[in-house]
């Protein structure tokens, strides 16, 4: 079972400063950002956003995660999928005044409900990474994807957009670091990465020489964007 590698205390703080830099890049947005084009194919801003705003509102509340989990079982398919197309279809009708002014006031609730989630106890189901299934802890789901999630999205709106991108070593360098040694750990190869940009820095143990952008690393691994040889290695965000 997969468990999360960075600590409860660094995990909460993560999560609450990623909800904050989200929430920001959501009021730098005008009016025609919210229409753009991401890199998620049939998503725009909008699209993303509410997305977000559902998977805050189900870190927030045990009933409001098993109703949405219930919703989308019941349409069958790709989990995931059905899931964040639920998101999506149920925050329609919000313009980004009421996104923002949603995500504002659950994403605190959201970091007190994710804490409170058992570490140890393994999500129901399998989880598809890399052509092998894989079972994951609620401390890996709460802990890592959920504070990946919402970070990834922030990438992507901000180059569809054209928004400014905060990026610190203190917070995103420690999404990275994660990031990498989880790759490292999924390939078990030798290698030398170098990623450049404030959120980078350096990794390996003296093989193949990679070097690129910190952002376009994480693009490549999550399947965003080119991956070669050991890019092609994914990491679930």
């Amino acid at each position: 079972m997969r468990t999360p590698k960075i600590d409860p205390k660094t995990a909460t703080r993560l999560a609450a400063t990623e909800y904050d830099r989200f929430l920001q890049l959501l009021r730098s947005l005008g009016p025609r950002d919210w229409e753009k084009p991401t890199a998620c194919p049939g998503w725009d801003v909008r699209a993303m956003a509410s997305h977000l705003l559902g998977m805050a509102k189900m870190s927030a509340s045990i009933r409001e995660g098993l109703r949405q989990n219930r919703i989308a079982a019941r349409r069958g398919g790709v989990m995931i999928d059905a899931l964040t197309a639920l998101q999506v279809e149920e925050h329609a009708h919000l313009g980004p005044r009421e996104i923002i002014e949603q995500y504002a006031e659950i994403t605190p609730k959201a970091v007190k409900g994710r804490r409170r989630t058992p570490r140890f106890l393994p999500v129901p189901g399998k989880q598809r990474v890399n052509g092998r299934d894989e079972t994951w802890s609620f401390g890996f789901l709460n802990d890592v994807i959920m504070t990946r999630d919402p970070w990834m999205h922030r990438v992507d709106i901000t180059r569809a957009t054209g928004a400014e991108h905060v990026l610190t070593k203190e917070h995103d360098g420690l999404l990275i670091d994660d990031v990498v040694k989880e790759w490292a750990e999924r390939h078990g190869k030798p290698f030398t990465l170098r990623l450049t940009g404030p959120a980078g820095g350096e990794w390996g143990n003296g093989g193949p020489e990679i070097e690129l952008d910190a952002i376009d690393f994480c693009n490549a691994v999550s399947g965003r964007g080119p991956a070669e040889g050991l890019l092609s290695t994914e990491v679930p965000f």
